[in-house]
């Protein structure tokens, strides 16, 4: 997959340095070609001098293929002005904001942009956002390894569907499911939305089978 980080500061440098260890392909934008430097050594990507919401230097970094966007600048509006072209004009789902302030952090979530306001800042938090499920880190193991606690974004196939279906017994469980900044204890009642993010307790070597339950969609 193809990643557009905005900002090369010290997460935008270590994001850059995670993914391409994974082996993905990173473009990093920023206006000061000094920030550069901070890249790991032998780093393979692109580097954009510019701004993370002109089109031209987004087009530079490849936008138009990319499967996710993290605007991760040291300015607010800098970032979700970059993450709302990346997913209103671009199309792009996979889209995360870093938000100094918690309390507008609330107001570009209701706008279905995930965002991460640095007191709670890490970079695992950034990846949950931006690769795809099976790539995802567990947010919570257990000290014997065993049991985790996992989140996905629900694919678009259950919308307007009860999520009841969703569980295996003995394996994992649909625990909460979080909608427009607001995450809920699940009841047997809930009907997917396009946007929600869907969370599991489950089996360590069950995170592959809650994938592809939800990828496959509601059983009719």
């Amino acid at each position: 997959m193809h990643v557009v980080i905005v900002g090369c500061g010290r997460v935008g440098t270590e994001l850059s340095g995670v993914l391409e260890q994974q082996g993905h392909s990173v473009a990093v934008i920023d206006k000061n070609p000094r920030a550069f430097r901070r890249l790991p050594a032998g780093f393979a990507g692109r580097t954009v001098v510019g701004l993370g919401f002109d089109r031209d230097d987004l087009a530079e970094a490849g936008i138009e293929g990319a499967g996710a966007v993290a605007a991760v600048t040291s300015g607010d509006n800098t970032n979700i002005l970059s993450a709302r072209i990346a997913r209103e004009h671009y199309g792009i789902e996979r889209v995360v904001a870093r938000i100094y302030d918690p309390r507008r952090a609330v107001i570009y979530q209701r706008l279905g942009i995930p965002t991460v306001a640095t007191v709670s800042w890490t970079t695992d938090q950034v990846l949950r956002q931006l690769l795809p499920s099976g790539e995802q880190p567990h947010d919570w193991t257990d000290p014997s390894g065993r049991v985790c606690l996992v989140e996905f974004h629900l694919p678009a196939v259950w919308a307007g569907k009860k999520l009841e279906g969703l569980d295996e017994a003995g394996r994992f469980r649909l625990t909460a499911v979080a909608r427009l900044g607001e995450a809920r204890i699940a009841t047997p009642e809930v009907v997917g939305q396009e946007g929600d993010i869907v969370m599991f307790m489950a089996a360590v070597d069950a995170v592959d089978e809650v994938r592809h339950r939800l990828e496959e969609g509601p059983v009719h």
